[in-house]
């Protein structure tokens, strides 16, 4: 990206959030905080009105840039998120996306929009359709209490065959995993944060009464805290790229982590528990992987390599 392009899509990024840090700017670009710090002090000194808050970040002062224009290839990025919202969100988030989406489209040039609408129906997303008992409507509602620091009223079944229970809960994030929504919360009934599958919930309400956000974990320290609790182990395995492609999916039910693309081989790092489960499962792609750590795993795959080989060959 050449200078101009930058500055103009940082004069973008400030608009996007009410305070911007120099690192976020940084990251984004992959550039020094020198060089952000140039590039802010050249939107200055064409006029724009940036504020500077000490250890906090930059905002704009009553300052907009006119309707933003799309490329191609951001036209066609909201077209992927729009497919896979369709799937992967409940009714209320998909109205609400499928309006903006609408809104979007309506300042894109002539020749972009032709480009949707040829792509649009050469893109789909097939996901597997799971029941939902109980609501459909509930997202948009939790985020805002999230937000809000609202304490929520629900009545939560902890398995299809039980009774419903009210709880009282102060909700702090939304997680996805394992094909369903989860609201992570503090329940004032157990005394302690839960993970509530939303397409559980039969009923929810929005008491109004506020909790203070000060004595809650972030999201992220409880996904910390639970990775402690569950003792999950790191386990690096190394797999061909021709066999790395048929992961993707099911690598998330094992804790996938993070991964690192070299020539031959991907490097994929997981957080798990379950080693026997997880060991049966890197089987199935043969010669193709190998345990990296830890010696448990190793072991693991011996022991079970051993298992299916007197198993065929007795």
């Amino acid at each position: 990206m050449n200078r101009i392009d930058r500055l103009t899509a940082i004069l973008i990024q400030l608009q996007s959030k009410r305070v911007v840090k120099a690192q976020e700017i940084a990251d984004r670009f992959g550039i020094s905080l020198r060089t952000v710090y140039r590039d802010i002090r050249a939107l200055e000194e064409a006029g724009v009105p940036i504020g500077a808050e000490a250890g906090v970040g930059y905002f704009l002062e009553d300052y907009h840039l006119p309707p933003v224009m799309f490329t191609n290839e951001e036209a066609s990025a909201l077209l992927f998120g729009a497919k896979l919202i369709g799937k992967m969100a409940d009714e209320s988030l998909r109205q609400g996306f499928d309006s903006a989406f609408y809104k979007i489209k309506s300042v894109l040039k002539r020749n972009e929009k032709e480009h949707l609408e040829d792509l649009e129906s050469r893109v789909e997303v097939l996901a597997r359709q799971r029941a939902e008992p109980f609501s459909v409507h509930l997202l948009n509602q939790i985020q805002q209490a999230i937000v809000r620091q609202q304490v929520l009223g629900i009545d939560y079944v902890t398995n299809f065959h039980s009774q419903s229970t009210q709880r009282e809960i102060e909700p702090i994030g939304l997680v996805h995993y394992g094909s369903h929504w989860h609201l992570i919360a503090y329940c004032r009934l157990r005394g302690d944060y839960r993970d509530f599958r939303v397409d559980r919930i039969q009923n929810l309400t929005n008491t109004e009464v506020f909790f203070p956000k000060q004595n809650l974990l972030t999201l992220q320290a409880y996904l910390d805290r639970l990775r402690v609790e569950e003792q999950l182990e790191e386990v690096t395995i190394w797999v061909h790229k021709g066999a790395a492609m048929f992961m993707q999916e099911q690598r998330y039910t094992w804790g996938f982590l993070s991964e690192e693309v070299h020539d031959k081989y991907v490097k994929m790092t997981f957080m798990t528990q379950f080693f026997e489960g997880m060991g049966r499962w890197l089987l199935t792609f043969g010669k193709h992987v190998s345990v990296e750590s830890p010696l448990k795993m190793k072991d693991m795959m011996h022991t079970l390599a051993l298992e299916i080989q007197e198993h065929y060959l007795s």
